[in-house]
């Protein structure tokens, strides 16, 4: 069969201006698709107040965009260890501590069995969080940002969503256990709205001027919170009941086989997803480092301040729960909330407890702070 070409069937010269005519069509819609958008009009007054604002001492104006090499800080002891004292100090809260609680109250396990489990948890599930961390530092983008080099544009903005309803979710949970301690702490006087108002607002304030304040909260926030702790252990720690056995809160039997099994199971996945709805905004707070910081650095670091943190006070929320089974006090403010609880491990230093108790609730910002920065960043990625 005769090629097209060879016996005239197709007109060369004809075809060759049909596709120059093509090509120039083509290249025009390439040009007006590529051409960019014309900028939305914004008023001069906006404008203004808009300068004015980013230009305030210590706000951060970036959003999601990329920190490059040049933009970053430089690297020191001090801003290494910061890494593990953020994670230490967001993490010595009331709302951790309160999930060490359900392990004795909840799943009816003794001391030694919620211990384990939760030690075990937290190794797990601070893991996770610690590995994520590494790309802060080595990409300078943000968690939600690096996904999209995982799992592509459209698909990584499922997992976004989700990571800011969770923020979201605990940020609500720090807000009514902050409240419900500063209502236990005024004797109802108060009500736990307007604790709720309170801790959200100062978590609000410190969030919206970004990093820099953040950080600097963060470096110092841990302390007071350290220190009314070991006054939490000092006071309470002779109602704790290290010898309580896993029991059927039901029937009062001893837990045996696969309801134990069950209850170790539940506890411990419980244990794990606490630090592990951390690995999704861990690169969030790393990306003003040095670009060559060791990945083992990040991790390491990361890893330390998650797991003391999270290993204390499961370890006190545990104890207070084991205490409710001698300590009829106690098992009735546990009747009231989570929060009179913790306040009624005070009992006995009189003022001074209620003031450790005002303490406590005011640390829930320490950790309602980086879910509130990170759940900001969550909307930009949602939108661009």
């Amino acid at each position: 069969m005769d090629h097209p070409i060879a016996n005239g069937a197709i007109d060369v010269e004809k075809c060759a201006g049909t596709a120059n005519v093509s090509s120039r069509s083509t290249s025009s819609e390439k040009n007006v698709a590529t051409d960019p958008a014309p900028p939305i009009p914004i008023p001069p007054k906006l404008r203004t107040w808009n300068q004015r604002i980013e230009n305030l001492a210590g706000l951060e104006a970036r959003g999601i965009k990329r920190v490059l090499p040049e933009e970053r800080h430089a690297a020191s002891g001090s801003a290494y260890a910061q890494m593990a004292m953020l994670w230490f100090s967001a993490n010595i809260s009331a709302n951790n501590l309160a999930v060490g609680l359900l392990g004795p109250l909840l799943f009816g396990l003794g001391f030694t069995d919620s211990a384990m489990c939760a030690f075990g948890g937290i190794l797990v599930g601070s893991a996770a969080t610690a590995y994520m961390s590494i790309w802060g530092a080595q990409s300078g983008n943000r968690t939600m940002i690096v996904l999209r080099y995982f799992m592509g544009y459209w698909p990584a903005k499922l997992p976004c969503l989700l990571n800011m309803i969770l923020m979201i979710g605990y940020g609500t949970i720090d807000c009514i256990i902050g409240g419900q301690i500063l209502s236990a702490v005024s004797g109802g006087t108060m009500s736990i709205v307007v604790g709720i108002v309170i801790v959200a607002l100062i978590s609000w304030v410190i969030a919206v001027f970004g990093m820099g304040l953040f950080q600097k909260y963060e470096r110092y926030a841990w302390a007071p919170q350290l220190f009314v702790l070991l006054i939490l252990i000092g006071s309470a720690g002779r109602s704790f009941n290290a010898s309580l056995q896993s029991t059927d809160l039901l029937t009062g039997e001893p837990l045996t086989g696969g309801p134990l099994t069950a209850a170790r199971l539940s506890f411990f996945s419980l244990q794990l997803s606490v630090p592990v709805s951390w690995s999704a905004a861990s690169s969030d707070f790393y990306v003003y480092y040095p670009e060559n910081t060791r990945p083992w650095k990040s991790f390491s670091l990361t890893m330390l301040g998650l797991t003391l943190s999270f290993m204390l006070v499961n370890l006190i929320g545990i104890g207070l729960g084991s205490g409710t089974f001698a300590n009829p006090a106690w098992l009735e403010a546990d009747g009231i909330s989570s929060g009179a609880l913790i306040l009624a491990g005070y009992d006995g230093l009189g003022g001074f407890g209620k003031f450790c108790g005002v303490v406590v609730a005011l640390g829930l910002i320490n950790n309602n702070v980086p879910g509130t920065y990170a759940s900001a960043l969550g909307f930009q990625v949602l939108g661009r």
